[in-house]
């Protein structure tokens, strides 16, 4: 088994990546510059140079990658044209070149709150209308996914349980990017993340569960047809 994670050198990104290491996953990062990669990565993890905006090269830079990981996300700009192209084309190129390579299971970080238009967030250049459009693209593509919609990211991990809901159910809340890393990572061996939208944040009060029991919870999305 090989991963590939694309934005591995962002802040959720990396908790993926430290994730998968301490599990003695092998590690494909797609990254733009190899000198901040190897100052924050792992020094097992393979790097290989690109960006997502360049369709033609990506199939092959997922090399023998089993399993797409894509967190990558555009960054406050003043491009307007900054959230369709990562979040939304970016995202296209890299589900196409899965498809090609046939992987067996593609995950993203998406966000809470995609579905909902007057969002204060779509003040950023429609950012979560291009990562609805993603999540759709995702859903019709054929393959085996996974979206996670995390809550507000916080830096610091804590100790507070994860609270996993279906698709368009929780609309406020937090939640450790380590956290994000760990579902996202679970959703790889666990075959009741297969072929569903989650969304997670984590609550002080909230019961504890296993990854398998939240995972199980959420009932299965009917796949829509494939382009």
């Amino acid at each position: 088994m090989k991963i590939f994670v694309a934005g591995a050198t962002g802040e959720t990104g990396r908790r993926i990546v430290q994730e998968l290491v301490a599990r003695n996953i092998k590690v494909r990062a797609l990254v733009r510059d190899s000198a901040t990669a190897k100052a924050i990565l792992s020094p097992e993890v393979e790097l290989v140079i690109g960006d997502v905006l360049q369709a033609e090269s990506l199939t092959a830079v997922l090399g023998d990658s089993t399993v797409v990981i894509c967190a990558t996300g555009a960054k406050p700009s003043f491009d307007p044209t900054a959230p369709y192209k990562v979040d939304f084309e970016g995202t296209k190129n890299l589900v196409e070149a899965a498809r090609t390579k046939q992987v067996e299971h593609f995950i993203l970080v998406s966000s809470l709150c995609v579905s909902q238009f007057f969002h204060p967030l779509n003040l950023f250049w429609l950012i979560l209308v291009w990562k609805k459009q993603a999540e759709e693209y995702i859903e019709k593509s054929g393959l085996t996914y996974t979206i996670v919609r995390p809550g507000g990211l916080k830096n610091e991990d804590n100790s507070d349980a994860v609270v996993m809901e279906g698709a368009d159910t929780l609309f406020d809340g937090s939640i450790p990017r380590q956290k994000v890393a760990q579902v996202c990572v679970e959703s790889i061996f666990e075959p009741a993340a297969r072929n569903k939208i989650v969304e997670i944040v984590a609550k002080p009060e909230a019961t504890p569960k296993t990854f398998q029991e939240l995972f199980q919870q959420i009932g299965n999305r009917e796949q829509r047809k494939s382009y």
